[in-house]
């Protein structure tokens, strides 16, 4: 039966330490352990090891270095559950091995989904203008339950959401002055479902988002974009002009109403330096 005749702890990582053994042909390098799994084994000079023991040192010791590694990567931000087994497994670690981990990881409160949800739906609302669909399509592929990202998602209420949704169109409809009303309005609820929110709470919002500009700033808008297309089309006949102006104001999203407006003074617009 093998015999440990020596052990030495390892030069680089003071915490693991190489197991020598005679197995009848002399002293030989035989495997390494954890100072955990040392300690657990009372492995010392002298002892005897029979097959089975030195399996279940081994698999002891692969789930110590798994757990090294879930720590590790855990000392960067929180996880989920589902983040720290993939992590695991692109380490080639055993499925097995890693259960054993994340069972110590839980009991340790290292790894609580319901906690990382809530905190992550909190960081999302702080830091980045994404909606509740956004941040649940997140935490699915981050492998959480979709029970317990409801629960987390109740940390965005309906209010908080709408708030956000103004803010957001306010920004947006700075940015986008010299667009019709209606192309705001659509490019916006385009953008807010891509960031996340539900057409039930854009609905909601747009009663008080800024999306539809007073008169003025909208005849304002019109005359930019209705003299862009002038300059384009003025050495055009005066009807065919007037009507490709139309068309394409028409496009742009401005009322027929406030097209013929303009229309009607072109003439003594165009004279004047734009």
């Amino acid at each position: 039966m093998p015999v440990i005749t020596k052990i030495e702890v390892q030069k680089r990582n003071k915490e693991r330490y190489n197991i020598f053994l005679d197995q009848g042909k002399g002293e030989e390098y035989a495997f390494s352990v954890d100072e955990t799994v040392l300690i657990k084994y009372q492995l010392k000079k002298g002892i005897e090891l029979d097959d089975l023991s030195i399996t279940e040192i081994l698999y002891k010791d692969d789930i110590q270095k798994a757990y090294h590694i879930a720590i590790q990567y855990l000392s960067h931000r929180m996880r989920s559950e589902g983040e720290v087994r993939e992590h695991l497994l692109k380490k080639e670690k055993a499925n097995s091995v890693i259960q054993e981990v994340i069972h110590r990881l839980t009991e340790q409160k290292y790894l609580n989904d319901r906690e990382f949800s809530e905190a992550y739906v909190r960081t999302q609302i702080n830091t980045t203008d994404k909606g509740p669909d956004v941040i649940k399509a997140e935490l699915k592929n981050k492998k959480v339950e979709e029970s317990i990202i409801d629960e987390a998602l109740v940390e965005f209420p309906l209010e908080v959401q709408i708030e956000k949704i103004i803010l957001i169109a306010n920004k947006y409809v700075n940015k986008n002055s010299r667009d019709s009303s209606r192309i705001v309005k659509q490019k916006l609820e385009q953008q807010l479902v891509r960031k996340g929110y539900s057409y039930d709470v854009i609905s909601i919002a747009s009663e008080e988002m800024l999306t539809k500009k007073n008169i003025e700033e909208e005849m304002e808008a019109l005359r930019y974009q209705g003299n862009k297309l002038y300059r384009k089309f003025s050495k055009l006949p005066e009807f065919e002009c007037k009507q490709k102006i139309k068309q394409g104001l028409y496009n742009k999203g401005f009322s027929l109403e406030q097209i013929e407006e303009y229309l009607n003074k072109i003439t003594i617009e165009v004279e004047e330096p734009f």
